[in-house]
């Protein structure tokens, strides 16, 4: 975990005012895993020369902030011309007086290398608790045609020809949902301020949420820390935590994803369905990787002064995973959770979800498709994450 400290003068972080010479760091209010973006996933032309709107709820506020940008898999250089940040209204429009331009070394221009990823300079922005914020972003002549992306991003994004402005009109546009090039946001906070970070797959990347709704899991459960705990969600759609899925495994990913982000006190590890049910002829074996899998995780995560909790599988019976050795491997995976004494928690997502008259397959109102949760399971989920956190 990388934490950056430094000390202020007479801060002002979300409405409170902290003593002379307080102590505070950078720790991320929000982030987006990185991907390879194949041409399914591209926009219909290239983002050269074209403005995109992109749209992310934050969880903690701030007074200060910074944006990371990632080009880490493009497959050539990206040209930004500027990036400006405001307030979201409804779809794609913006309050444009509260729009402020970013800086790069004292420069609205910038050249991201390929495999590269960068900040802005610091923005004074009276950046509020669990708000949603715009990121518009006018490019210049060279982009990837692979971009680097989050595909899972469950909010629309704008795209119009040309350089915009806070007053510009995005009704005539592309629209995508998929995050392009950001890849986390910052904002000065006490040193004690709490934060989590996830690692997970398409249940906590949202897959079954509202699209533009925000009600994935992990919003739930910023919601119910009251916006004054940052919750970082590093789920990727479809990811495994050892080889295979989409994206890089977790063991992969994991420094960068996890370790990478900034100010992050506690892990929540809630991943493993995709390796079972994709463990055809293997899944016993695949069980034993998978553990030692987590305890190598989890040491990382402990070697980096984070707490680790873990969430137990749900169920997914009457989805096609479902065959007697998968769910023999789901047992044997959240019984390990349960009774492991290397975390600090476990979270039974397994216990709350569950139907209790058929406790291999989720409730009927948590789901439509045996796997995924529904806005009403996240909802849910939310809250039981909450609880553990808090004790």
């Amino acid at each position: 975990m990388k934490r950056i400290c430094t000390f202020l003068v007479a801060i002002v972080f979300a409405a409170t005012t902290y003593a002379e010479d307080a102590k505070v760091c950078w720790t991320g209010t929000w982030a987006a895993a990185a991907e390879f973006t194949g041409p399914g996933d591209m926009p219909k032309e290239s983002l050269s020369n074209r403005s995109l709107r992109e749209i992310v709820r934050v969880s903690i506020g701030g007074s200060q902030l910074r944006l990371q940008l990632s080009n880490e898999f493009g497959s050539s250089e990206v040209d930004i011309n500027a990036i400006y940040i405001a307030d979201s209204k409804d779809g794609w429009e913006i309050d444009a007086k509260t729009a402020r331009y970013l800086t790069f070394g004292g420069k609205k221009n910038i050249t991201i290398e390929k495999g590269q990823a960068v900040f802005s300079d610091v923005l004074k922005y009276n950046l509020k608790p669990l708000q949603r914020l715009t990121i518009t972003i006018n490019y210049g002549k060279r982009t990837p045609e692979n971009a680097t992306s989050h595909r899972g991003s469950r909010t629309t994004s704008y795209i119009i020809k040309g350089a915009s402005k806070p007053k510009s009109s995005f009704e005539d546009s592309e629209r995508l949902d998929h995050w392009y090039n950001i890849a986390a946001i910052d904002v000065m906070a006490p040193e004690s301020t709490p934060s989590v970070a996830i690692i997970g797959n398409s249940i906590t990347d949202g897959r079954g949420s509202t699209t533009n709704l925000q009600n994935r899991w992990p919003d739930f459960l910023a919601t119910a820390l009251g916006g004054q705990t940052a919750v970082l969600n590093l789920g990727i759609g479809g990811n495994c935590v050892l080889e295979g899925g989409l994206s890089q495994p977790a063991l992969v990913r994991f420094d960068r994803d996890i370790l990478g982000q900034r100010g992050v006190k506690a892990l929540i590890i809630f991943e493993g369905v995709n390796d079972i049910g994709g463990s055809a002829g293997q899944a016993e074996r695949k069980t034993q990787r998978l553990i030692e899998a987590y305890k190598t995780l989890i040491k990382k995560a402990r070697d980096n002064g984070m707490k680790v909790y873990m969430g137990t599988i749900t169920p997914f019976k009457g989805n096609g995973y479902f065959k007697p050795f998968q769910e023999a491997a789901r047992q044997v995976v959240n019984e390990w959770i349960r009774t492991t004494d290397l975390i600090d928690g476990v979270i039974d997502f397994d216990q709350l979800a569950r139907d209790p008259s058929d406790t291999l397959q989720l409730r009927k109102e948590y789901s439509d498709d045996w796997l995924h949760l529904s806005p009403a399971g996240y909802e849910a989920m939310g809250k039981c994450a909450a609880e553990v956190l808090s004790k």
